[in-house]
């Protein structure tokens, strides 16, 4: 930074600036770690030495902190693929089953709002589409800030649940079927070619909260990349050109996820692997009845507390998937 040239292309330099201050948080935490080692071995020793209960609570304490300090940082280890410090887009889908997977998609909602607010993210709803009855047709979020884009790529696939439902007088169990996507949130320094020409853009009206401005003007756009078959739409912003410039960040992502899905599908092939990214492929089960359990099919990872996970408790799936996909990848 001290060289007279540093500044001569700002964004080169500012990239560098954020390389520098991650690299400085991860030599940090590590060396709170160390020491924290080095701190428990010498109360260890003086323990072995001559027996303190006060000492012996302290330490056993302190412990379990290191413990949880360890496996936080493992965890960020984890995450050194292409984009994984960005912001995330997230988006909820719900299958066919009209009112009960519109609800679940509800669920999942409140369940990576609370989980990102547990990580000090923000959560900003860029589109939200009200179900018929109950629950959501639809909806993205941005969730912005240090690595969620790298925890939530876990998510990335169709969620399903089965439970007694609701909404069912006789009280039948019902399976139910969401689809959760995720992209990195992409700056203006990633490069992503879009011809005018393939974009059918429509405005309309904006539903949900948000003031009179709602009813009144046509602020909210949505954006068709006619060759793909994306779609993306923002109705966050009160004016049209803001939702338009949202909308447009979006695409770009969801065009470079593309294309990360399709090397990956290559790669599949190469290595003889079959890849079904249908509906029937879903990633995680979620059983409310007849017993309780969430598990994980890609990597085996379960549990009984079901309340916990819906209450946003999702890094050990998050850390199990990081660790998976790292046997994968070699």
């Amino acid at each position: 930074m001290g060289e007279p040239t540093f500044w001569d292309d700002p964004e080169e330099a500012q990239k560098l600036i954020n390389k520098n201050n991650g690299d400085k948080d991860t030599f940090t935490k590590f060396n709170e770690i160390k020491n924290e080692t080095e701190e428990l071995n010498l109360m260890w020793e003086m323990q072995q030495e001559e027996f303190d209960p006060e000492m012996q609570k302290e330490l056993e304490q302190r412990l379990l902190q290191l413990k949880e300090q360890v496996a936080s940082f493992e965890l960020t280890l984890l995450l050194d693929a292409p984009y994984d410090k960005n912001s995330a887009i997230l988006e909820i889908h719900p299958g066919a089953g009209g009112t009960e997977s519109q609800d679940w998609g509800s669920m999942l909602l409140r369940m990576y709002t609370r989980w990102a607010e547990q990580h000090g993210f923000t959560v900003e709803t860029i589109d939200y589409q009200a179900g018929d009855e109950a629950g959501i047709k639809s909806v993205t979020l941005l969730i912005k800030g240090t690595n969620a884009y790298g925890y939530l790529k876990s998510e990335k696939g169709v969620h399903r649940l089965v439970r007694i439902s609701p909404f069912d007088s006789a009280n039948r169990r019902h399976t139910s079927f969401c689809s959760v996507d995720v992209m990195p949130e992409l700056d203006e320094t990633i490069e992503i070619e879009v011809n005018p020409d393939d974009l059918k853009v429509d405005v309309y009206r904006a539903s949900g909260a948000g003031g009179q401005h709602i009813n009144k003007t046509s602020s909210a756009v949505r954006i068709t990349h006619l060759p793909t078959g994306t779609v993306v739409a923002s109705q966050a912003q009160r004016s049209q050109f803001h939702n338009r410039e949202t909308a447009m960040r979006m695409l770009k992502a969801k065009l470079y996820q593309l294309e990360l899905d399709k090397k990956e599908q290559e790669a599949a092939a190469l290595r003889g692997e079959q890849m079904d990214i249908g509906w029937g492929s879903q990633i995680r089960s979620y059983v409310f009845h007849p017993y309780s359990m969430v598990k994980d099919h890609r990597t085996s990872h379960e549990t009984g507390n079901v309340q916990a996970v819906m209450d946003g408790e999702l890094d050990p799936f998050i850390d199990a998937y990081l660790k998976w996909h790292l046997t994968q990848s070699n």
